[in-house]
């Protein structure tokens, strides 16, 4: 239980921190979108190039990662087919789908690990599987689902090679895969500088507070209630039912699942809705909810399985 409620009471004093900043204005007019571009251009792909190329990727193939990978294909499917029904828009389906699966596995999950489950590097395949994976499939329709010009069919082909995020996670796998072994000038400022990637994502997502309406008031009410139920209660039980039925996973292995399924929805996620400037109260109001109510649901989650 206190490794659930010291992970998020970090997150929460950082967001509040930043709450701060936009309320006082301190960074200025422009700070929100400086720390969101610092996150989502430098820093954040300094932060996964340095963490897979560091990795041992033969955590990709196990049970617990397909539990992981088809409890999160499920949700997101549903909020898809919703979007798809309802006529929600790319842009909008794909955040919500975002927000419906893809965890904290970063900066909550790592604590978590280690207190609830006994140990961090159990959080790694769900990290691995969301960058290398999940992130540039999404980042990549949302930036052929833009405005902009897209351009020939080679440089749309192309568009995840000119994702910062895509690039950042797919070199760091090519030199894991490689094994290489970096040396520390080259890999020592990266890492410094990704150190401030959860930092810049947390304090943007705190200034992006002020002045923001109440969560479920908005025009995205049904997508909020939607992707928050998906994340907080459908994952976890998804990943329950897969693990029990499918892969006959007990004990230890069912509790580290089902745990790391109901970690809420990762704040990075509103870096990449202002980034494409899409559905970013969507974002922003289901991280808020999801982490409120994934507190209850954890704790829950440890008593009945721990």
């Amino acid at each position: 239980m206190t490794g659930v409620l010291s992970g998020f009471a970090v997150i929460a004093i950082v967001i509040g921190v930043g709450y701060v900043l936009g309320r006082r204005g301190t960074l200025g007019a422009q700070g929100m979108d400086v720390l969101t571009r610092l996150a989502f251009m430098v820093a954040g792909p300094a932060l996964l190039f340095t963490t897979l190329a560091r990795a041992d990727l033969s955590v990709l193939f196990s049970a617990r990662l397909l539990v992981t990978a088809l409890s999160t294909a499920a949700v997101s499917a549903v909020f898809v087919v919703a979007g798809v029904v309802r006529g929600w828009g790319v842009g909008r389906t794909t955040i919500g789908a975002l927000c419906s699966g893809y965890v904290n596995s970063g900066n909550l999950g790592i604590p978590i690990a280690a207190y609830v489950l006994g140990d961090a590097s159990l959080v790694a395949p769900v990290l691995l599987f969301q960058v290398v994976l999940v992130t540039p499939v999404a980042l990549t329709v949302l930036d052929l689902s833009g405005t902009v010009e897209k351009g020939t069919l080679g440089q749309r082909l192309l568009t995840p090679l000119r994702n910062p995020i895509a690039v950042g996670s797919l070199s760091g796998v090519v030199v894991a895969a490689a094994g290489w072994r970096l040396p520390g000038p080259v890999l020592d400022p990266l890492t410094l500088i990704g150190n401030m990637s959860v930092p810049a994502a947390l304090l943007a997502f705190g200034m992006s507070l002020h002045g923001s309406a109440a969560p479920c008031r908005g025009q995205d009410r049904q997508l909020v209630l939607l992707s928050v139920a998906l994340k907080s209660l459908g994952q976890p039980l998804a990943a329950w039912a897969l693990a029990t039925s499918l892969f006959h996973l007990h004990g230890a292995p069912l509790l580290d699942v089902v745990v790391t399924s109901a970690l809420p929805a990762a704040q990075n996620l509103f870096t990449y809705a202002s980034r494409y400037h899409v559905a970013q109260s969507l974002a922003r109001e289901s991280i808020l909810l999801s982490t409120v109510v994934s507190v209850p649901v954890l704790v829950g989650v440890a008593a009945v399985l721990g």
